[in-house]
């Protein structure tokens, strides 16, 4: 089967193939000033697109939203909240799952991680082949830094205003992570972003996307997820 995005299809043409769905998963949440809303979003769709390319899969339409408070305090944000993302995947998956023999999660936005995992858990106690994968690069800085602004200057570089980022908070997670979870994002950094773009390129972008596509099509080719669901 040739790669094809889900919602370009008839259901005539897709009734009776047994192909796997990969399903993108962001948010629409701030970037700091340099990034846009749908930065983990597109990441997550063009992750996919390209893996699918090598295991014979569908790519569904990109679910743009996800579980973004921490950074509700910057204009834009729209989060739905963990429990609403949790219940949203499992119905998801439950319809999907009438028709597609697998479906595959593919999620950009690391707030999104505990409804996934538990969705996902669920739907596979339910009896339904589904699983995820986090597009979470070895190394990467925390938020709209040197990784997420070097992947898009890789395959989206008119979205980034390269003008308007400056360096962010660098310190170490966990030693902001108690002012993060009381205060949000707003409370550790006022520009929203937890990292350097200013070191940021296209060249190490596309280095760090090609793992995550490598990464990707092998999980879904070798298909072993583990006791919440994910692949690797």
């Amino acid at each position: 089967m040739t790669q094809a995005q889900l919602g370009a299809q008839t259901s005539a043409a897709i009734d009776g193939l047994a192909a796997l769905v990969l399903v993108p998963l962001g948010a629409t949440e701030q970037h700091g000033p340099h990034l846009p809303l749908d930065t983990d979003t597109r990441v997550a769709v063009e992750v996919a697109t390209r893996a699918a390319q090598r295991c014979d899969a569908l790519v569904a339409p990109a679910i743009g939203y996800g579980a973004s408070g921490e950074h509700e305090g910057f204009p834009g944000t729209i989060s739905i909240g963990s429990q609403v993302l949790r219940d949203l995947l499992v119905e998801f998956g439950r319809s999907a799952c009438r028709w597609a023999p697998r479906i595959l999660f593919v999620n950009g936005h690391g707030g999104n991680l505990s409804a996934l995992a538990d969705a996902v858990s669920l739907l596979r106690y339910e009896g339904r082949d589904a699983a995820w994968f986090a597009c979470a690069p070895t190394g990467g800085d925390a938020h709209a830094g040197h990784t997420e602004t070097s992947m898009l200057l890789s395959f989206a570089p008119q979205a980034v205003d390269t003008d308007a980022a400056v360096p962010g908070v660098t310190a170490p997670l966990p030693h902001i992570i108690d002012d993060l979870r009381r205060g949000g994002t707003v409370a550790v950094s006022p520009t929203g972003i937890l990292g350097d773009p200013t070191t940021a390129t296209a060249e190490d972008g596309e280095q760090i996307m090609a793992a995550l596509v490598d990464d990707l099509a092998a999980a879904a080719v070798g298909w072993t997820p583990d006791e919440r669901g994910r692949v690797r």
